[in-house]
């Protein structure tokens, strides 16, 4: 009998390779005493079967979907604050007013209008969708109102033209907005029925098109008839709240309504009785009041009157006709209703805050005994001898008097005006040669403008210095792109002098520095935190889970606030909106901020270091002097003379302290009162110990090569200088290092030696920086910026000859 044989289509399984089995012992041994981590984490977290986590997944779910419907639901409820939706009409062919016509519908619900100056704003009661909005415009020129208003608004409605979508005005507006924070907005269309009905289908897609870049996947919704309105109504009751981390960890408060009363003493300054709504957090009577672009303030008490816009109004029947029924809703009536106003806190003293912003500092602090009589005495003696002065010194003095020119130098503050003229750090010196002369003359010439574009200016409205002064901005801008950090070394000053607060290091990466040498004398009106991460995470950790007493949010109060000057008062009645913020503990102090910013892409001019620049940090605008730096992770980070595009620079300024998460914007004002956009970004920390140094790059060049030796001239122009700076390194631009051997001559020439052949062509530089700080220049108080206008947001770049 034959046996069966497999054919070649025989399945073949694959073989288990399950591995050599190994006992406890080996692996023990193997692990050495470490256990796994699957061992681990058994015990620290139960594991779960599939069926309990899709049950947890669920459970977390739910959890996250009645938050978000509770938020909803208090949003514009009875009990909880108004829902408040900014209106910005994004072209200037939108008629606001036609939209809030739209939006006041009798059948709705309630309106109240209330009119403040230029602010146009209204009411509206809905029972019947149990949700109360409060609208408010502002025009995309008026800056500051617009970017005040976005900071309180729950919504932001954007108004579009069907054919343009917006203008230069609008997109200049919404680059601001997108850098400040945006929150929950809605698009609307105005005009579509307006269009020729062939033309309505075309311009809706055109429109949704251009909107996908700013704004994807968003719906439009038109704005043309009362149904259409309903529609953006509801979607606004609906509609998912986006939040702004800076606003949501403090309280704050849109003033619907606000009172000044005078001191006894002074009529300009007195007590400001603001009446809003609590938002954000709970508001504590003892924690300090921001009051946007006004300063910080103390709180008296806080009242709680009637709600003056209840969604179901109270109805108040008579006792002689009980036909006859009075509705409560008006403010007036609320105001004659003395019972229903109460206080609900009284400041303490021993726990307010206060309002000290600078350490006092003292100058003998540091001082361990008095001077005696003779010592006194002495001193005034050498006063006296050292009274001599020398202005002029001929070549090949004596070391003797020498010492005479660096003593009176140093007490007529010529260091100290050299650093003024560094801020661009270009140091213009008169040259000597008549050839020099010419090559600037030239230069000059080529800079000018031609006939042409000469007659096309208007020239009453050209201001020549300033121009001037611009055309100089672009050329040192262009000269640090170049040369960067190139400094020439002054003839008429020793460099010994001119660089005396500056030192040589090894590595620029590695060498130490200690950060509290040397430190200014405004150092010391400043506060700083020993571990400012960690006092953040607490202080926002006793936000979620301390209870702080004080005004819910929802209610309607009256905050008492004290010595408010007069002004503030004023400014709200000529139609500015009056925004109060709360403030967390120790933001009320001075400190040095650091922000990372980019350089906006409209902006075109150059932007120096120490420009007084305007800020809008989180809920605070104030003025400062900013210096730019890199954005590195090392301990020292390099002084940037200029605000470069395309690359994140680091903002050093002094300022308030403010615990990010907080949005930046950079502006600067312009001659004719504008305030253009230059750059956006957020707050990094407050870290005065962050060292910014600047670099200053010598250069020379080879006058005689000998295989690893050359002669260098042109860096020095004396013997003591060469000495001076001998132990610093020297490196060139071809990749050579090397060092100073000993100086030749006493013209300034020095021979050095290098790690290899210098070429001829190449250059010889040394490297010297000094620890830099911003100035102290901060002002809380912005100007109000002239409104932009369509037809001078477009930015005219001269263009500049280097030749």
């Amino acid at each position: 009998m034959a046996a069966h044989r497999s054919g070649p289509l025989k399945q073949q399984n694959k073989a288990h390779k399950g591995g050599r089995h190994r006992g406890r012992g080996s692996a023990q041994r193997d692990g050495k005493g470490r256990l796994a981590l699957k061992i681990l984490s058994k015990k620290v977290r139960k594991e779960l079967s599939r069926v309990d986590q899709r049950h947890r997944a669920n459970q977390l779910r739910k959890q996250k979907k009645e938050a978000v419907l509770a938020e909803k639901r208090q949003l514009g409820s009875k009990d909880g604050p108004l829902h408040q939706v900014l209106v910005v009409p994004l072209h200037e062919r939108i008629s606001l007013p036609e939209a809030f016509r739209l939006l006041q519908d009798k059948d709705t619900g309630t309106v109240h209008v209330n009119e403040w100056g230029s602010t146009h704003s209204f009411m509206l009661l809905c029972p019947r969708l149990k949700h109360r909005w409060f609208f408010t415009s502002a025009r995309p020129g008026d800056l500051h109102t617009v970017l005040d208003m976005a900071k309180v608004a729950d919504t932001i409605i954007f108004l579009l033209d069907p054919l343009e979508g917006w203008d230069s005005t609008g997109d200049y507006c919404l680059s601001c907005l997108f850098a400040q924070g945006l929150p929950t907005y809605t698009l609307a269309v105005q005009g579509v029925s307006g269009l020729p009905p062939r033309k309505q289908i075309d311009a809706r897609k055109k429109l949704s098109k251009a909107v996908e870049k700013r704004f994807p996947d968003d719906r439009l919704f038109l704005l043309d008839t009362q149904q259409e309105a309903e529609v953006l109504l509801r979607q606004l009751a609906n509609q998912k709240q986006q939040h702004l981390a800076f606003r949501d960890r403090r309280a704050y408060l849109f003033a619907h309504a606000a009172d000044f009363v005078p001191s006894e003493e002074n009529n300009l300054v007195g007590t400001l009785k603001i009446s809003g709504y609590v938002r954000g957090q709970t508001l504590n009577v003892n924690s300090l009041l921001h009051i946007v672009g006004q300063g910080d303030f103390q709180m008296e008490q806080i009242d709680a009157p009637m709600d003056p816009f209840p969604l179901n109004p109270r109805v108040i029947k008579s006792q002689k006709d009980p036909g006859m029924a009075m509705e409560i809703c008006a403010p007036d009536a609320v105001a004659d209703m003395e019972e229903d106003l109460k206080v609900l806190m009284k400041a303490d003293p021993d726990k307010q805050e206060s309002l000290q912003t600078e350490v006092i500092p003292d100058p003998m602090e540091g001082e361990q005994t008095w001077p005696t009589e003779e010592e006194l005495s002495e001193a005034n003696d050498f006063l006296k001898k050292s009274s001599k002065v020398v202005k002029k010194v001929p070549k090949g003095t004596s070391n003797y008097q020498a010492e005479w020119i660096l003593d009176e130098d140093g007490e007529s503050g010529g260091e100290d005006e050299y650093d003024d003229i560094e801020h661009g750090d270009f140091i213009e010196e008169e040259s000597q040669d008549e050839g020099s002369e010419k090559e600037e003359e030239e230069e000059y010439e080529t800079m000018t403008m031609g006939e042409s574009v000469h007659d096309d200016l208007d020239d009453e409205n050209v201001d020549d210095e300033a121009e001037e002064k611009m055309l100089e901005k672009y050329k040192q801008e262009r000269l640090q792109e170049m040369f960067p950090d190139e400094v020439d070394t002054p003839r008429d000053v020793a460099a010994r002098i001119r660089f005396q607060k500056y030192r040589g290091l090894k590595s620029f990466r590695t060498s130490p520095w200690d950060p509290k040498e040397n430190l200014p004398q405004d150092y010391a009106r400043i506060f700083q935190f020993q571990n400012f991460t960690n006092i953040r995470k607490r202080i926002f950790k006793e936000i979620e889970e301390k209870d702080v007493e004080g005004a819910e949010v929802g209610w309607y109060v009256t905050l008492h606030v004290s010595k408010v000057p007069v002004s503030v008062y004023e400014y709200f009645k000529r139609g500015a909106p009056l925004i109060a913020f709360s403030l967390l503990p120790h933001e009320q102090k001075m400190s040095v901020l650091n922000m990372v910013v980019s350089r906006h892409s409209g902006n075109t001019e150059p932007v120096k270091a120490k420009e007084e620049l305007i800020f809008h940090c989180g809920f605070r605008r104030f003025r400062a002097s900013p210096l730019f730096s890199q954005h590195t992770a090392a301990d020292k980070h390099k002084f940037q003379r200029f605000l470069t595009a395309d690359v994140a620079l680091v903002v050093t300024v002094y300022g308030p302290i403010t615990f990010p998460p907080a949005s930046v914007l950079l502006f600067k004002q312009n001659s004719n009162g504008m305030h253009s956009l230059i750059a956006t970004g957020s707050l990094l920390s407050v870290d005065p110990d962050r060292m910014v140094i600047k670099r200053v790059v010598l250069s020379g060049h080879p006058f005689k090569i000998f295989t690893k030796m050359a002669v260098v001239r042109y860096m020095f122009f004396n013997r003591e200088d060469v000495l001076w700076f001998k132990p610093v390194e020297l490196r060139t631009k071809w990749g050579r290092r090397g060092h100073i051997k000993e100086p030749l001559g006493t013209h300034g020439h020095m021979k050095c030696s290098f790690d290899g052949k210098l070429k001829s062509q190449d250059t010889v530089l040394m490297n010297l920086y000094k620890r830099v700080f911003p100035k102290w220049t901060y002002d809380p108080c912005v100007p109000e910026p002239v409104p932009w206008m369509k037809s001078e947001i477009s930015l005219a770049v001269p263009e500049v000859d280097m030749e």
